[in-house]
């Protein structure tokens, strides 16, 4: 293949293709831009598939999904833990959940998301009657999960929980 020059002096190797016969031909009009506006269109279209269809019930009339007609069950509830495992006073941060389950009052039992609303740290502790963030020091209350200490600007969202039988888990 023969070297051309662009326009702006650049030298490039002009693109070629098969024609239906196995040989090649040289495309007409190629030019580093062209090239480049393929190649970003091609990353576009992949991109665009792939957000349409990561549902399972994508927009192209197939069938996205492989259950027949089924309707989804509501999810198990996620059993976190005994009660005895709460201390009266306290708490506990179950990391995998991103849940801490304290427990003012004996019997009382509350449960927040263990993510820091300040910087997204995973709370580290329950002590001295509030939720402690290791990263930045932000304390919460464990009655409520309202600030204590900053520089959290909001209280942790709440959770709900179900408490049966001397067992806790996410409702």
């Amino acid at each position: 293949m023969r070297q051309e020059s662009a326009p702006d002096g650049e030298r490039f190797t002009p693109v070629s293709a098969q024609d239906g016969s196995g040989q090649e031909s040289p495309v007409e009009g190629n030019t580093r831009r062209g090239l480049l506006m393929g190649v970003g269109l091609a990353g576009v279209a992949g991109v665009l598939a792939a957000c349409g269809n990561s549902s399972g019930s994508g927009s192209s009339g197939g069938s996205g999904s492989s259950t027949s007609g089924a309707q989804p069950s509501a999810p198990a509830a996620k059993g976190l833990g005994k009660t005895s495992a709460i201390p009266v006073g306290g708490g506990k941060v179950f990391e995998a959940e991103k849940v801490v389950v304290t427990q003012p009052k004996a019997g009382e039992f509350h449960a927040f998301s263990a993510v820091c609303t300040h910087m997204g740290c995973t709370v580290g502790a329950v002590s001295g009657g509030t939720i402690n963030c290791p990263c930045h020091g932000s304390k919460y209350k464990i009655t409520d999960a309202s600030v204590v200490a900053g520089p959290a600007p909001q209280p942790l969202p709440a959770k709900k929980i179900k408490v049966q039988g001397g067992e806790i888990s996410l409702a």
